[in-house]
């Protein structure tokens, strides 16, 4: 329940022709830390460019975040994607809600996040792949430090070294 089917740096890293070539089609992307820096806005340009190709090539993808309504939206709305906020997770609410946007089944859909206690978790309740990334910053919100600390002692990871966005 707590290993991701994959690892990529971070969300431009995850190659599309190889979800493609696993039948995904689509693509449930967490926001803090994977998408954007924790309680930033801003997005590195090799991220949005890789939301727009992800679109482009057919896949559909939805913002799932534990983060508040409006910067969910506001960021959904630069990328023109749906956004779940609020989502509760690992609880599989905002999974579903995001299943039910997208129209693909389980074994046609991935989270991509930065967390194994709230990406990961959440996705193996609902039954679906997961990819875990680095998180971009290595700022984080109290509670997501402490399970930071808990994801590098299951995964034999050290802390990983903050990045620019």
């Amino acid at each position: 329940m707590l290993r991701p089917d994959c690892f990529a740096e971070r969300l431009s890293g995850v190659s599309l022709d190889e979800l493609s070539a696993c039948g995904i089609r689509g693509i449930i992307v967490d926001l803090d830390n994977t998408l954007v820096g924790y309680g930033q806005d801003h997005l590195a340009e090799a991220d949005e460019a890789w939301i727009r190709s992800a679109r482009a090539r057919g896949f559909g993808i939805v913002l799932v975040s534990n983060n508040f309504t409006g910067r969910v939206g506001r960021i959904g709305e630069i990328l023109g994607v749906p956004a779940i906020s609020s989502a509760l997770k690992p609880l599989p609410r905002g999974f579903l809600q995001a299943l039910r946007v997208l129209g693909t089944p389980k074994a046609a859909t991935i989270v991509v996040g930065d967390q194994l206690f709230t990406d990961v978790l959440g996705a193996k309740f609902c039954g679906l792949r997961s990819i875990l990334t680095e998180p971009i910053v290595a700022h984080d919100w109290l509670g997501t430090r402490v399970l930071r600390f808990l994801e590098r002692v299951l995964l034999g990871r050290k802390p990983a070294a903050p990045r620019e966005p």
